[in-house]
């Protein structure tokens, strides 16, 4: 089911775009780890589109990199709107780029609660303008599933914001 959700062909579509208008996209990844930043970076000739991203893991990173406050942190949790609207802020900022992509989850086995159970990601879009779109997703399936999904679902947001951005 993932690989339907955004594939190699997407990709190319993605990073074509982003090269043909000369603008770039980071990201700032927690319970992905790092995982959209490879799938970026396995097409040949992605250093014209992509110059990093963060894996962001603990809160502690969130703060110091990303300038994540730990009022947001605290009062709402690392999994929250409020924190990966924050992690967009601040990766664009930190990466000088045109578009971002945050995501904040739990991929578990471990860590869910009742509030907020295995399986619960916030990913984040956005421009440098600030134009952003955050939603929160519930993905079933093992640890693994659960990233996958999560970062094929951000890299398919992207691409939709991309192409409605542009032709604004």
């Amino acid at each position: 089911m993932q690989k339907k959700i955004f594939t190699k062909k997407n990709m190319l579509n993605l990073q074509n775009i982003l090269k043909k208008s000369k603008k770039t996209i980071t990201c700032a990844e927690s319970c992905t780890g790092g995982l959209v930043a490879s799938m970026i970076t396995k097409i040949s000739g992605s250093s014209e589109i992509f110059n990093g991203s963060l894996v962001s893991y603990s809160n502690e990173i969130k703060h110091k990199e990303l300038n994540v406050s730990y009022d947001t942190l605290n009062n709402f949790g690392a999994v929250s709107i409020e924190t990966v609207k924050e992690m967009l802020d601040g990766v664009i900022y930190k990466f000088d780029a045109d578009y971002a992509i945050a995501i904040s989850g739990i991929a578990g086995p471990n860590g869910g609660t009742k509030n907020k159970p295995v399986g619960t990601v916030v990913i984040g879009i956005s421009n440098k303008f600030g134009k952003n779109n955050i939603k929160t997703y519930m993905f079933k399936g093992c640890r693994e599933t659960i990233q996958k999904k999560a970062a094929k679902t951000s890299l398919k947001k992207i691409l939709k914001f991309i192409n409605k951005t542009l032709d604004n």
